[in-house]
């Protein structure tokens, strides 16, 4: 089962990796320019964690889980 704090690190480190193929100059141009399209929406690190923790303060003393975390642990 993957953990809260598992699947914003992947978000987040999914977001690191749209750049560094955006920037890659050894990528054809429609690859670069897909990835830069994504990254127009896609949700920074601070957004996620901010979403991390208001889930976290919505859930709390419910029986519901937090989607995303406030928190990166290392893996």
């Amino acid at each position: 089962m993957t953990m809260p704090s598992e699947r914003t690190r992947s978000v987040i480190q999914t977001r690191e990796f749209l750049i560094e193929i955006s920037r890659n100059t050894d990528l054809p141009e429609t690859v670069r320019r897909q990835a830069k399209q994504l990254l127009r929406h896609y949700p920074s690190q601070t957004e996620m964690l901010d979403a991390g923790q208001m889930e976290e303060h919505l859930t709390d003393g419910t029986i519901f889980q937090p989607i995303f975390s406030s928190v990166i642990l290392d893996s």
